[in-house]
């Protein structure tokens, strides 16, 4: 019987729905004015840098260009995109986490934010204690995807086979302990059902292993997954968000397709240093948030995949605390470790 906890914590279904119906009333005209930086000065005082844990090109970076020119007129300083992959973007978190708390170092955290402390016995930062949440920037589904050769033409199809034939299906993944990773564990976990991992050295493999038919299936981001769908070269059967998504709207949920509550997806944050004064947070925020709510950035972002999000800290906040919480269970019930 698959424990009840693999459905995750109910708080984590509000902290969602927050997400995608925003707070405007946390937005307060007080924000938008200039903001101390603890020692008198006007906030930001110098060019601001954004770190990425990723190499440019990907849907954070990306997501992370759209914003660039709009905030750094908001804010009235240039910012600056770093990125820095590698080490399951652990190489950019401990940068950021040891960078002076003053609103000029801030780090754009992805899935892997809250699952790096239960995949890693050891890490020389904490996620949770070595950040302040400053607003969640975008959310997206993955897609179930499966390689035209797959009899599968929905979600019960497809457990039919595996569960015909244990471990006769494979799944790839960007790597051990990524994010499509760990939600094809969670989806087997609540669907009993046990397929083989293939590991590929990033999302591009993967999927290209996937169209080759070295392996079967792969949870792929919209972006990179429908235009091989809508070309016949891959098999599209669900999304994993708990509501059908735009940019595929015939796709059927998990949720709608037996797995009640179901609800993964990948996204982008911004958090800053622990220590970091309130004031310099609120600012950071009301003006991201304006931005994530011009209609050309909508588009944009909508456009790659996501829907633009724009919360409080303390919305951020409870989001991160539930994402860690779901990901160390299913982590512990996968034993994966990776050092």
């Amino acid at each position: 019987m698959r424990s009840p906890l693999l459905l995750g914590p109910a708080a984590r279904g509000v902290a969602l729905m927050v997400l995608f119906t925003g707070n405007a009333t946390a937005q307060s005209a007080s924000t938008a004015q200039a903001t101390s930086t603890g020692s008198g000065q006007a906030y930001p005082t110098r060019p601001i840098r954004l770190v990425l844990p990723f190499a440019p090109g990907g849907s954070t970076d990306t997501l992370a260009r759209i914003l660039q020119p709009r905030l750094t007129e908001a804010l009235g300083q240039t910012i600056v995109v770093d990125n820095r992959p590698g080490g399951a973007n652990n190489i950019a978190a401990e940068i950021v986490a040891k960078s002076a708390p003053d609103g000029h170092t801030l780090f754009m955290a992805s899935p892997n934010f809250t699952t790096n402390k239960s995949l890693y016995r050891t890490l020389a930062y904490d996620p949770l204690r070595d950040f302040v949440p400053v607003t969640h920037l975008g959310i997206g589904p993955y897609v179930l995807a499966l390689h035209p050769g797959v009899p599968a033409n929905a979600v019960a199809d497809l457990l039919a086979l595996a569960k015909a034939k244990p471990r006769g299906l494979s799944y790839a993944s960007p790597g051990v302990g990524s994010a499509s990773h760990l939600a094809m564990e969670l989806f087997k976990m609540r669907a009993g059902v046990d397929m083989a991992h293939v590991a590929y050295k990033g999302g591009g493999p993967a999927g290209l292993a996937v169209l080759a038919g070295e392996v079967q299936l792969y949870l792929g981001s919209i972006a990179s997954s429908m235009p091989h769908v809508r070309g016949g070269r891959l098999k599209a059967i669900a999304v994993t968000s708990a509501k059908r998504t735009a940019l595929a709207p015939e796709l059927a949920t998990l949720h709608e397709s037996g797995f009640p509550g179901f609800d993964v997806n990948t996204w982008d944050c911004v958090v800053a240093p622990a220590g970091t004064p309130k004031a310099i947070i609120a600012r950071l925020n009301a003006e991201t948030v304006k931005v994530l709510r011009m209609p050309e950035v909508r588009d944009l972002v909508i456009k790659m995949g996501y829907e633009p999000t724009g919360t409080t800290p303390e919305e951020l906040a409870r989001f991160l605390r539930s994402e860690t919480e779901l990901w160390a269970k299913v982590i512990r019930s996968a034993n994966i470790h990776l050092d």
